[in-house]
């Protein structure tokens, strides 16, 4: 950050105090960077695979309504999704996916010194938005490569927390917990306290991971998009599923025209083409697979995933991890890694079409000995 941005003196004291970061540097600015496009992008847990045939289509029809404005109540998005969730309308809010949803929330609920509990290393953006509204954080760690409900829950009850974040299906690690354990975890959440459950894999994940959905239970909001499953995220399009009340609120601070028509249409579209659904499923599934393979035939392991990417022990530390990572961006593949340790000794590596993973299987025995002759000079 510049001296000049430090000390403007228009700045609110608590944005004077922010680190100019963002929790995610895109492939496009690395791609920037290094003056060279990647030849295996695999790093963002985008789908690969693509948006249903049907999305594109609507999509495509609805670019010539782009003069006008998106409807500000997603309406007909709103209702569909009511009804594929049995819920009534007034229980959902859409948003700029799961990422701007989670400003609202913050900005709903949290203000300086409120404090939240999240796992130490669990999706960035949730730290972001909480630490751009004064929210102070406290975590606790992974155990066996799982978020930790007990622990998240003992932690909310001792700082007093306002909001708890869990991811399930989790990001970065792919792990996932049962209906039941978060059943459980609901059930002994301190008073006050909101469960921020975020189900961006719940689509690709095994039967019976995802709790039944309770809206009259003021105790939980649940997350959800079209950037994985259904291979929308370049469209911005997640929704809430909540109490009333509380759904309500978001009205309060949301962006009102800030889902596009086009987003709306593609959404509608994907929601209604369940066998495209279905057929990414499989992709996922068998992508996975694959790259249990890859891991398995450097002599590492792969961590069981519900989502669409892998983590992939290397074996060591982070930093052997870090410099494996460098060599795959070196190579033209681009990946990501947890940021916190101990889950800092994986890479995480999207799942994607048989010619990117191939890609990916040429590099990795390069980086490891790379990262090998790397530790052994120090």
């Amino acid at each position: 950050m510049s001296k000049t941005s430090e000390n403007d003196p228009r700045l609110t004291p608590l944005a004077a105090r922010l680190p100019a970061t963002v929790p995610f540097v895109g492939p496009e600015a690395q791609e920037r960077a290094a003056g060279v496009p990647f030849k295996a992008r695999l790093g963002a847990n985008e789908n690969a695979f693509g948006a249903s045939p049907e999305a594109v289509r609507a999509m495509r029809m609805a670019a010539k309504e782009t003069w006008m404005y998106g409807d500000p109540e997603s309406h007909d998005l709103r209702n569909a999704l009511a009804v594929k969730h049995g819920v009534a309308v007034d229980e959902i809010v859409v948003g700029a996916g799961i990422d701007g949803l989670l400003d609202s929330l913050v900005r709903l609920t949290v203000t300086e010194g409120t404090p939240v509990v999240t796992s130490a290393g669990a999706y960035p953006t949730f730290n972001y938005h909480v630490t751009g509204y004064g929210g102070v954080i406290h975590t606790v760690n992974y155990t066996a490569d799982h978020e930790d409900p007990d622990h998240l829950v003992a932690k909310a009850r001792e700082v007093g927390a306002k909001l708890i974040y869990l991811s399930n299906p989790d990001n970065p690690m792919g792990t996932w917990h049962t209906a039941g354990t978060l059943k459980q975890m609901i059930q002994s959440l301190p008073e006050g306290c909101l469960l921020v459950l975020d189900e961006a894999y719940v689509e690709l994940g095994p039967d019976g991971i995802a709790p039944p959905i309770n809206t009259a239970d003021e105790r939980v909001i649940r997350l959800r998009t079209f950037s994985k499953a259904y291979g929308m995220a370049g469209a911005r399009v997640g929704y809430a599923i909540g109490p009333k009340r509380l759904i309500a609120a978001f009205n309060r601070v949301r962006n009102h025209f800030g889902m596009s028509r086009v987003s709306q249409a593609g959404a509608l579209a994907a929601l209604e083409d369940e066998d495209w659904l279905e057929k990414m499923r499989a992709k996922v599934s068998q992508a996975r697979e694959t790259l249990y393979q890859i891991a398995q035939d450097n002599d590492l392991k792969a961590v069981p995933s519900a989502t669409n990417f892998v983590a992939i022990d290397c074996g060591d530390d982070g930093d052997f991890a870090r410099t494996v990572l460098a060599s795959l961006i070196e190579q033209g593949v681009f990946v990501r890694m947890p940021f916190v340790a101990p889950q800092d000794r994986c890479i995480r590596v999207s799942c994607g079409p048989n010619k990117d993973l191939k890609l990916f299987a040429k590099a990795l025995p390069k980086a490891l000995a790379a990262a090998k002759d790397s530790t052994q000079k120090v």
